[in-house]
């Protein structure tokens, strides 16, 4: 058994000095609260690796430079995140790997992991670089990016929460997520969103169905029917009196999430991310939806439910 399998859950939030930075501990401190999980500040500082035949692969050590700033930033995150909620537990922690490296390795299976969605040098990586990708996709536990410019005194409550489904284990995990993150607050609501568009050539006769039948007639169905199988299989005495309502609709998966995040305040995914270069290449709804929203949005990488 490992050390992060038998470890307390905790909120792991990165760090760079940045506006987003701090809107991202501003979100993450105030889950840990909800939680009442300890909260972890992590400033990566990206130091070059060097492979030697002699002596492996080594991290440069930083320079005197490097680490006082590097220290400032997470002191001042630190201090950000103790001031807003006095009453969770912070620690910080100073890495010499590259952001997303960091951060697996600081957080385990039933951590949360909180970024910012652009900040400054290396953390820019969650929409625009391939790191936030290599992150979502090797995370075994749920990721949180924060997009700019929210406050990070008054970080939106995540009262009205949007979530899509599609009827796989992974958008079973991601529903479970969504309930369970409603129940936490007062008066919290999930809007389950499920696209039945037909994105590939039908063959009726694979489904059994009448070769005649229309497709959207056919998917439109099967949508009636998977929704309420997917709530009854998924909620559970802890969700059971938290307001749900089911939107389906033949629109694009991530249209129809972004539409209906515009009014939520957190917007839940399940990832069938594989791997940083094919999953930068396949694209995914949850890549779509990252780059489309001004919502938090919660990605639960398909290695959650390897690890569970």
């Amino acid at each position: 058994m490992t050390e992060h399998e038998v470890a307390s859950p905790k909120v792991v939030v990165g760090v760079d000095g940045s506006a987003t930075a701090n809107g991202a501990v501003g979100w993450a401190v105030a889950e840990a609260a909800r939680r009442e999980w300890p909260l972890l500040v992590v400033h990566a500082l990206a130091m070059p690796l060097i492979v030697s035949r002699h002596t492996g692969a080594t991290r440069f050590p930083p320079t005197e430079e490097i680490s006082a700033q590097g220290q400032r930033v997470l002191e001042e995150a630190l201090g950000l995140a103790r001031e807003l909620r006095p009453g969770v537990q912070v620690e910080g922690a100073i890495a010499l790997q590259d952001p997303h490296t960091a951060l697996l390795h600081k957080a385990g299976p039933k951590d949360l992991v909180v970024v910012g969605s652009r900040g400054l040098g290396p953390w820019r990586s969650a929409l625009e670089s391939s790191a936030g990708v290599r992150l979502i996709s090797r995370a075994f536990c749920p990721v949180v990016v924060v997009p700019g410019g929210q406050e990070a005194q008054s970080p939106r409550e995540p009262r009205r929460i949007v979530v899509g489904v599609d009827g796989s284990e992974d958008s079973d995990h991601a529903l479970k997520f969504a309930l369970h993150q409603a129940a936490r607050v007062d008066k919290g609501s999930v809007m389950v969103v499920h696209s039945w568009r037909v994105t590939a050539p039908f063959d009726p006769i694979s489904t059994g169905q009448d070769a005649w039948t229309p497709p959207n007639d056919l998917m439109d169905r099967r949508s009636q029917e998977m929704c309420p199988k997917m709530l009854d299989r998924i909620v559970d005495p802890q969700t059971e009196r938290v307001r749900v309502t089911v939107v389906r609709t033949d629109d694009a998966p991530v249209d129809a999430l972004v539409e209906a995040g515009g009014s939520a305040d957190l917007i839940v995914v399940g990832s069938r991310g594989r791997g940083s270069v094919r999953g930068l290449l396949l694209g995914s709804v949850s890549q779509g939806v990252l780059h489309s929203t001004s919502v938090p949005v919660v990605v639960l990488p398909r290695n959650i439910t390897r690890s569970r």
